[in-house]
C-alpha cells in the first residue's frame, strides 16, 4: 500500500510538473487562459494588407501589454453580429450600422483623416465614359459595397430617394461588392458602368494601386460625413475600452503608432462628440 502510495504521488508530481502554465492553481482559485482583446474589421482597402495588420497588430499588443487579435469579417452585418455576441470586444464599422444601432454600442473613437474626423462618398465612373452625373447613369449597371454603407450604399440611394426612386428602378442592374476596393475594380474593369466608394479608400488607393484608380474617374463628391467609426460592444468592460481608446489615441506620439498611421494614411484616433453622425442619421430616417 506503502508502494502504491509512493508511485501515484510521484506521478501526480510528474503530472503537474509537465502541465501548462495556465492550468496551475493560482492564489485564490484556479487561473483560466486569458482571452485576447479581439478587435473586427472589414476589407475597406487592408484585405491584401497582411504586413500592415501584422505591425499594427503587434504595435497594439505590446502598448496595452495584452495580445490583440484580428477578426475580419466579410460584412458589417457579420461584424454587428460578433460585437452583439461578445464574439469582439472592438470593430471599425461604418457611420451608417452606427446609428442604426447606436443604442447597443459606444463610441470609441473616430480616425483623423486629412486634418477632421470627417470623409465623403464619391460616385466613379470608368475613366473613359462620357458620364458626368448622376443623372446620366439611369439605366447603367451600378456597384455598390455593402448594404450597411454610408458612402458606399446609404448615400446613393438618399440621392435617389430625393428623386422619387431607388436603385431597384434607376439601375438596370445594382450589386454588392462587398469592398469598396472591389467597386474600384468592378468600374476599373467596366463590370459596372458607375459605383459608390468611399472616398478616403478611394484617395488611399491612388498611392497604393494607382493603375486602378487611373482607370476611374470621380464624377460627384458628397458633403463631409463623419469617419467610419471605432466601436465597442455590449460585452466589453469600461477597463478594456478606456485603454483601447487611450492607445490608439496615443499612436501619434510614438514612433511604431506613427509608422502605422502613414501605412493607413491616417493622422491619427480622437474623440468625437455622437452629433458627427447626425447627418448619417437624418438619410438613414429618410430612407427608411
Amino acid at each position: 500500500m506503502v508502494a502504491t502510495l509512493k508511485r501515484r504521488q510521484l506521478l501526480a508530481l510528474a503530472a503537474a510538473a509537465i502541465a501548462p502554465a495556465t492550468s496551475l492553481p493560482a492564489a485564490g482559485g484556479a487561473r483560466t487562459p486569458r482571452r485576447p482583446i479581439r478587435f473586427g474589421l472589414t476589407p475597406v482597402f487592408l484585405d491584401d494588407r497582411i504586413g500592415l495588420l501584422s505591425r499594427w497588430k503587434a504595435y497594439l499588443s505590446d502598448a496595452l501589454l495584452d495580445e490583440v487579435e484580428f477578426v475580419q469579417r466579410q460584412t458589417y452585418a457579420q461584424i454587428l453580429d460578433a460585437l452583439r455576441e461578445g464574439q469582439i470586444e472592438f470593430g471599425w464599422i461604418c457611420g451608417y450600422p452606427y446609428v442604426l444601432h447606436e443604442q447597443r454600442l459606444r463610441l470609441i473613437c473616430v480616425p483623423r483623416w486629412q486634418g477632421a474626423p470627417r470623409y465623403r462618398s464619391y460616385l466613379i465612373v470608368p475613366a473613359g465614359s462620357e458620364a458626368h452625373r448622376l443623372e446620366e447613369l439611369s439605366g447603367r449597371n451600378f456597384a455598390f459595397s455593402d448594404p450597411l454603407s454610408n458612402s458606399g450604399f446609404l448615400y446613393v440611394q438618399y440621392l435617389l430617394a430625393q428623386r422619387g426612386t431607388d436603385a431597384q428602378r434607376y439601375f438596370r442592374r445594382s450589386f454588392f461588392t462587398w469592398s469598396h476596393r472591389h467597386v474600384v475594380e468592378a468600374v476599373a474593369e467596366r463590370l459596372a458602368d458607375a459605383g459608390a466608394v468611399d472616398g478616403y479608400v478611394w484617395e488611399a488607393m491612388t498611392r497604393i494601386a494607382p493603375q486602378l484608380t487611373a482607370a476611374t474617374r470621380v464624377i460627384h463628391r458628397s458633403p463631409e460625413f463623419g469617419f467610419p467609426p471605432i466601436v465597442a460592444g455590449p460585452r466589453a468592460s469600461d477597463s478594456t475600452i478606456a485603454a483601447f481608446r487611450k492607445v490608439l489615441i496615443a499612436m501619434p506620439q510614438d514612433p511604431r503608432g506613427r509608422e502605422v498611421l502613414a501605412e493607413l494614411q491616417l493622422d491619427g484616433f480622437g474623440e468625437e462628440p455622437r452629433e458627427l453622425f447626425d447627418s448619417i442619421a437624418r438619410m438613414a430616417e429618410a430612407v427608411r
